[in-house]
């Protein structure tokens, strides 16, 4: 059993933890129980009608964050010639080709995002074992294999952030910090709803969006209503 700080503890006693909200209520709630000094993470995750055993029901995309993520990302490209010059002039952290894929197979760990061009996939297949326990293998679903590193780049440092089903049909997905302004929150909310139904698979049945929880790093869920897919309107679309 997880035991939790006495500001935690405070923070749950300070409204019901049953209760549905509204999604601008549950982002206030959200703000105003967040119990640590630093900037928190605001995270949404969802609880989906969907079977993770079936591969065809797994979810796994990108979202732009409109309001970006309020963190500095830190972007890898496996890249050569013209495509590393690229990318350097994009913005990303550290560029390379066989030298950065030894240098990651050495324990080079500090970075929040890779992308590679196809061409050198080959040789980044390789770090499979170290790359894919922690999310990060490029992957052409998630724009992070292409020709065009520099886009990718430049999304990814603007707010671009990467999603996935775990085993359990959950799709965690941060919305920003708890210093954001409710607007800039709830706007990066919408965004990231109206993909997760974008991307319902075809073979889900019955009701999709089955849960909703926001909360910030250090303090407790607060449930949203699930019917609720526009900030502005109850209604129920793509819950049918």
């Amino acid at each position: 059993m997880t035991k939790h700080g006495k500001k935690y503890t405070d923070a749950g006693k300070r409204y019901d933890r049953e209760q549905l909200h509204d999604p601008l209520e549950a982002i206030d709630l959200v703000k105003n129980l967040a119990p640590a000094k630093f900037d928190e993470t605001v995270e949404a995750a969802f609880r989906l009608g969907v079977d993770p055993r079936k591969a065809e029901q797994m979810l796994r995309g990108t979202v732009s964050l409109p309001k970006g993520t309020g963190k500095s990302v830190r972007v890898v490209v496996f890249a050569q010639g013209d495509a590393a010059r690229a990318a350097e002039e994009a913005g990303a952290d550290v560029v390379g080709a066989e030298d950065l894929v030894a240098r990651v197979e050495g324990g080079f760990m500090d970075f929040d995002v890779a992308i590679a061009t196809p061409d050198l996939m080959g040789q980044v297949g390789k770090l499979g074992r170290s790359l894919g326990p922690r999310g990060l293998m490029p992957n052409p679903k998630t724009g992070t294999v292409t020709p065009d590193v520099a886009k990718a780049v430049t999304e990814f440092k603007a707010g671009k952030v990467e999603y996935r089903t775990d085993r359990y049909g959950n799709v965690h997905v941060p919305l920003g910090k708890v210093s954001f302004a409710k607007d800039d929150l709830a706007a990066n909310y919408q965004a990231v709803l109206d993909e997760i139904i974008r991307a319902r698979p075809a073979s889900a049945k019955g009701r999709y969006v089955k849960g909703v929880s926001l909360s910030s790093t250090m303090g407790p869920g607060v449930r949203v209503d699930p019917t609720r897919t526009k900030l502005d309107e109850s209604v129920s679309a793509g819950n049918e």
